[in-house]
């Protein structure tokens, strides 16, 4: 485990050395809150940002305050612009996004996709904490590649941890984390989109639960990558 700490640091460290400015899309999961103690505890400068979409649950608000609290770091937010989802809600309706896969996805771009293009803006890289084991949609991942679609650098640090290993370092240090993830809810994200799960369903199976699989992305992590050429 110690290994995979030791190995997820040097990433950062990377990014921070190499990519500067880079910025941290803290989502507030589970494998999110693991980077932000390891980016906390090693100080390094990497701006920390989540995107609030409107539609969070009361539970990923408690822990954004927790956040600010306990680790003195600031998190800055980011909202959707509010046209954007007006014209979506007139058109759509406010729940529109249960219609169909191009709705949903038109949902998730007003209210995630073109916030996170605001908050990269002027960067150089960005780190998430996408798992490999995650979703059918992340096997092909790599922990260093080039973005297209956003135009910079995109890290992931956790990407060959499983979700034991996330649990076993919030365990061990003392880690805040969501509490709906105590009511079984691995995946999280708006509030009407997320549901708790069963045991024995995917780990993903919680998100869109009425769409496939191969869906199940929001715009955020889409692109194909290409594989950073190391010297």
């Amino acid at each position: 485990m110690q290994q995979k700490v030791d190995q997820a640091v040097a990433v950062l460290q990377q990014a921070e050395s190499d990519f500067s400015p880079v910025c941290f899309a803290n989502s507030l999961g589970a494998e999110d809150m693991v980077l932000t103690d390891l980016i906390a505890k090693h100080q390094l400068n990497i701006e920390i940002f989540s995107l609030d979409t409107g539609r969070l649950p009361q539970a990923t608000y408690d822990l954004m305050q927790e956040v600010a609290d306990r680790y003195g770091l600031p998190l800055k937010v980011y909202f959707p612009d509010s046209a954007a989802v007006e014209k979506y809600v007139a058109q759509n309706g406010v729940n529109g996004f249960y219609g169909s896969v191009e709705l949903r996805k038109s949902c998730c771009f007003a209210r995630k996709v073109e916030p996170l293009r605001r908050a990269l803006r002027g960067k150089k890289a960005w780190i998430t904490g996408l798992r490999r084991d995650q979703a059918v949609t992340r096997g092909s991942l790599e922990v260093a590649s080039f973005d297209a679609d956003f135009g910079l650098q995109k890290f992931n640090p956790l990407l060959e941890w499983s979700n034991k290993d996330v649990w076993a370092y919030i365990r061990q240090h003392d880690v805040p984390y969501n509490k709906l993830h105590d009511q079984f809810y691995p995946s999280l994200g708006c509030a009407p989109c997320t549901r708790s799960i069963t045991p024995g369903e995917d780990i993903r199976a919680g998100r869109w639960w009425w769409e496939n699989p191969e869906d199940k992305e929001c715009g955020l992590h889409v692109a194909k990558p290409v594989l950073l050429k190391r010297a």
